[in-house]
């Protein structure tokens, strides 16, 4: 059940769950406000949380309504699609060939079916992206694995709509955003570390800030060209 608070103009949706901590998030494309927080907890405590985090909540908010969005894809010859942070221009190959990406200088072949709806090759692409990167991720694990040290079980690739990866610290999982494969690999290898460190400190306390400083000195930079970069082009739910 999901409960909102008003704090003038801000909407928060305050949700009540079995777990020990709070957890605020600001997610995209509005920067509507979420708060995860113990059921023991009174509505009061968490206004008074939510008030003293209100400048953040802003800061968090005016970023993501500033950030670029993708256009909408039409799936047409010339458009402009991105692949590890390259510019490739779609060319669509009608024929009876089994569906298939292929990149070739700056062009992107997407052969198809003669008929081939928008949202059926929209899902083709998608599959394709998947493959991209969970081709690339292993090696990226293998590499820090020994250095963070940290042993991951298994590893998700799948859409997420407000997360570029996740961690389920007890399992030794993580699951990556299927657009990651869209950005430059070093955005990739900026996730893989965090959620990796995460299975360590689970929190992003001043000990994760201290892992992540050692293993990536320039992880606030890779972080903010993350962000900075042009997110999908969609209407977000949670």
């Amino acid at each position: 059940m999901i409960t909102e608070l008003r704090l003038g103009e801000i909407a928060v949706d305050v949700v009540l769950k079995d777990i020990k901590n709070v957890h605020l998030g600001v997610y995209p494309p509005t920067g509507r406000v979420r708060i995860s927080a113990p059921k023991r907890m009174s509505l009061d405590t968490i206004r008074v949380f939510a008030i003293s985090k209100l400048g953040w909540i802003k800061q968090q908010q005016r970023k993501l309504r500033s950030q670029e969005r993708d256009a909408p894809r039409e799936y047409l010859d010339r458009e402009s699609h991105y692949v590890w942070g390259t510019r490739y221009l779609l060319k669509v190959v009608q024929d009876n060939d089994t569906p298939k990406v292929e990149l070739k200088h700056r062009t992107m072949i997407l052969r198809v079916a003669l008929g081939t709806s928008d949202k059926a090759k929209q899902a083709i692409l998608a599959r394709w992206y998947r493959e991209q990167l969970k081709a690339a991720v292993p090696s990226l694990i293998a590499k820090w694995g020994p250095i963070i040290p940290a042993k991951v079980e298994r590893v998700f690739v799948q859409r997420m709509k407000t997360k570029w990866g996740s961690c389920n610290p007890p399992k030794r999982s993580i699951r990556l955003n299927t657009d990651l494969a869209k950005k430059p690999r070093e955005c990739l290898e900026y996730i893989v570390i965090h959620e990796m460190v995460h299975i360590q400190e689970p929190t992003h306390s001043t000990r994760f800030v201290a892992f992540m400083d050692r293993l990536m000195p320039q992880w606030r930079a890779r972080r903010d060209e993350l962000n900075r970069l042009p997110v999908c082009h969609e209407e977000w739910t949670y």
